[in-house]
Formats: structure tokens, sequence, C-alpha cells
């Protein structure tokens, strides 16, 4: 556990007090190729500037937008969706809608193929998967924001609620419905989908079924922080992992089996202890008697 669990706050290592630091600190801006310069993660107006959180000795990106540095997930997108001279573009935030109109949700990129004439003639979807917080990460993002200087190394671990990654809810919450609901519609129409996604949180998934790139329907873009040598971290590519689409969603929605032995003792216990303390009933005298 480290002692402060903030990594990257408004794109910059806590530790980094350079001009350009305290810049994008004070100004609340996002260097990472958000919709607008601002950061405005959880709320616009008071941004909770948090790009990634320390888990051991590793940064895990907690900020879908983290994932936007240099566009590298487009072009490696790209590079699965299309044949190597396509012209494409990117959009972003794209509403899709099921079968009654109904919302599926957006995508959160969608890579547009298109001729010489500006015709789309192919597409992809870009999903991003950042990792959910347990605990409060607003209160030590708070304290650290009030005076960056004296803060930076501060010792948060004795306190309540200290955040940690939730993988466990990051997949079951987010990434299961997202391959459901957004990845069945792309799939019924034959589209191929990436999903670009932190490799310590891709290390907690089950183990996916890999399949040569021309077979795939899903290619994970598995990506990490790396330290640079000027204080700061970089997006690197670890790895591109391809799988069909029905496999990766059985393998990510099915929960992992336990044993019924362990249930039933579960079982055994409780009914142990309801036994050994009846209840208390009241007994009603006979209303009918006067």
């Amino acid at each position: 556990m480290q002692n402060n669990p903030l990594a990257e706050v408004f794109g910059h290592l806590t530790t980094d007090l350079s001009d350009r630091a305290q810049r994008f600190r004070k100004n609340r801006l996002c260097p990472f190729n958000n919709k607008v310069p601002s950061c405005t993660k959880d709320k616009a107006k008071d941004p909770l500037g948090v790009c990634s959180v320390y888990h051991g000795k590793n940064a895990i990106i907690t900020c879908p937008i983290r994932f936007r540095e240099d566009w590298l997930i487009a072009d490696d997108a790209a590079a699965f969706f299309f044949p190597e001279s396509t012209k494409w573009t990117s959009l972003t935030e794209v509403r899709l809608a099921d079968g009654d109109g109904k919302s599926a949700g957006n995508i959160d990129v969608v890579l547009v193929a298109y001729d010489q004439n500006g015709r789309v003639v192919d597409f992809g979807s870009l999903e991003i998967q950042a990792v959910y917080i347990s605990g409060n990460v607003r209160d030590p993002f708070a304290h650290y924001m009030s005076d960056c200087a004296a803060h930076m190394n501060m010792d948060w671990r004795s306190e309540a609620n200290y955040p940690r990654p939730d993988f466990l809810s990051s997949s079951r919450k987010r990434l299961a419905p997202q391959l459901m609901f957004k990845g069945g519609i792309l799939n019924a129409w034959g589209k191929k989908m990436a999903v670009a996604i932190d490799y310590p949180f891709f290390n907690t998934l089950p183990s996916l079924k890999q399949v040569s790139k021309e077979q795939a329907d899903v290619a994970w873009l598995v990506y990490e922080l790396e330290s640079n040598p000027n204080n700061s971290f970089k997006l690197c590519k670890k790895e591109i992992v391809y799988t069909e689409f029905s496999e990766a969603l059985n393998a990510i929605s099915r929960p992992k089996i336990g044993k019924i032995d362990e249930f039933l003792k579960i079982l055994q216990s409780k009914v142990d202890e309801k036994l050994d303390t009846p209840p208390v009933n009241q007994i009603l005298e006979n209303p009918f008697i006067s």
C-alpha cells in the first residue's frame, strides 16, 4: 500500500511540481484529448482530476480519458478493423439503439472508414474500460489539491476508506454488460469490436481463448503506464489479445463456480444456529373467549 494512493492528478504525477503540472492543476486541464480542454470527470464544475491510482507498485488507470494519450488506442483499433491503406476517422460518444429504438448505451469511440467521396464504407467499435475504485478517492484528492507541494508525500494509509481499484466490480458491473448489450448488437451486424483495457485489470479476467487476428471478432488492446525519466507516466501497449465474441462474453459473464460443499457448510451452520436459538413466539389467548 502506497502512502499516497494518487498516482496522477490532472495528467501529472503528484510529485511533479513543474510549471506545466501546476498550470494544469490550477486550471483543471486534461492533457489526454478530452472533448473539451478541461477535465470533466465526475463533475464539470468540480472535476475529480484523478487519472490513476497506485495498486502496489503499479499505476492503475481509473479514468477512461486517460487511455486517449496520443490516440494510440485509435491506431491500434484501426489496424484490427481495416486494411492498412484505409482512410478513417474517429467519432466519440456515439449513441447505439436496439431494435425497439431504445438506447443500448453510447459507444466510446467509433472508427469510421470512408472512400474518396467521404462515403462511410465500414466501421468498428472501440470501448474503453477503466477501473472502478472502492473506498473514497475524493477526500485524498481534495487534501492533495489544497497544498500540492506540502501534501505530495502525504500518508493516507490510516484514513478510512483508503481508495483501491475494484477489479471485480469493474468486470461484472461494467465490462460484462458492455459486451452483452452493445457488443451483442455490433456482433449481430458482423462488426468488429476493440476493448482498451489496463494490464493489471486484464490479468484479473478469466482466461480467454485466443484466436488469430483474421478469425477474431474482438481485439483486447492491453496497455500499462510506464515510468518516464522526465517524472511522468506514458501509456504503452503491452499486448493485443484476439478472441471470438461469444467465447469472450461467455468467459467474462459466467461466474467462477465454487464448491457446493462449502455452501452446504454455510447452510448447515445457519440451520444449527437457528435450531439452537428457538424463535420467541407470543402465545395469543383465544380471542373468542371473553
